[in-house]
């Protein structure tokens, strides 16, 4: 029993560190931009009820959500597929699937994003070849719009879904395949009703991930998108640091705050969190 205590008062020790860098580096900031929220320019209930009223914060909240579930469909698919072979393909095919997987960490999501500006721009690699074989006539509209900002955030987010997904496969019970197979199962029939289901909790938490993840992105989409399609994060840098409009940054800060962490105990709820790493 005074072993018991004694491990529980160590790991409450151990963790005592990073709770108090949570609170003071995560918690005491947010409590003082809900403060704002609720108190500038004037106290009370306002900018919240601006958030309803206003069309530009309205257009931006629908355009982020569309993006956002756009940009989860393409990753969790690719992922999927990536996931597969690196999981359960040749041996040299899982080394290329990793290092596919592992190289995009090693670059910046600055120096990607200005990467896609250099292939997707009107004078960029794609449209310059597609002028020289005669495919097109005019640079098609590649960037600076929302076409560009869903290509940049989809190559920085699958390396983000695999993970999840890599960790359900290999917790895959392999006789329920064989047995599927044994009683006469097609390859593609048992990979779409036994293979897949099987894999359910690795797709809700790459999905919730990357869903999450792209309701905050700020950089990809203020380069690619040049501007013409404003996400909610590049909407509360506006806010807060090009206009003196403190109260509303913070309120729509403090509203995605709320949505992200309802978004997350759901995924709590539906998978367990050893089955996403």
């Amino acid at each position: 029993m005074r072993g018991t205590l004694s491990d529980r008062t160590g790991a409450a020790l151990l963790m005592a560190p990073l709770l108090l860098f949570l609170v003071l580096a995560y918690a005491w900031p947010f409590l003082g931009v809900v403060k704002w929220s609720f108190t500038l320019p004037t106290p009370g209930l306002d900018q919240y009820s601006a958030l309803a009223t206003d069309p530009l914060v309205q257009s931006v909240f629908i355009r982020t959500l569309r993006i956002a579930l756009i940009v989860t469909l393409v990753s969790v698919t690719a992922a999927y597929a990536i996931t597969v072979v690196w999981v359960r393909g040749s041996p040299v095919q899982g080394v290329i699937a990793e290092f596919c997987i592992l190289v995009p960490f090693w670059i910046s999501v600055l120096t990607r994003a200005f990467g896609w500006v250099a292939l997707l721009s009107n004078r960029g690699l794609i449209n310059t070849w597609l002028q020289s074989i005669g495919f097109i006539s005019e640079p098609l509209a590649l960037v600076r719009n929302e076409f560009g900002v869903i290509v940049g955030m989809t190559h920085f987010l699958i390396p983000f879904a695999v993970f999840p997904l890599a960790s359900a496969m290999r917790s895959l019970d392999e006789r329920v395949l064989l047995a599927a197979r044994g009683l006469g199962s097609s390859r593609m029939r048992t990979f779409w009703t036994v293979f897949v289901p099987m894999t359910r909790s690795g797709i809700i938490g790459s999905a919730m991930i990357v869903f999450v993840f792209s309701l905050g992105f700020f950089v990809t989409p203020a380069i690619l998108g040049g501007g013409r399609s404003v996400m909610i994060a590049e909407l509360i840098y506006l806010r807060i640091f090009q206009s003196p409009d403190w109260g509303l940054g913070a309120a729509i800060s403090v509203v995605l705050v709320v949505f992200v962490g309802a978004l997350m105990a759901l995924l709590f709820r539906s998978v367990k969190p050893k089955q996403l790493v």
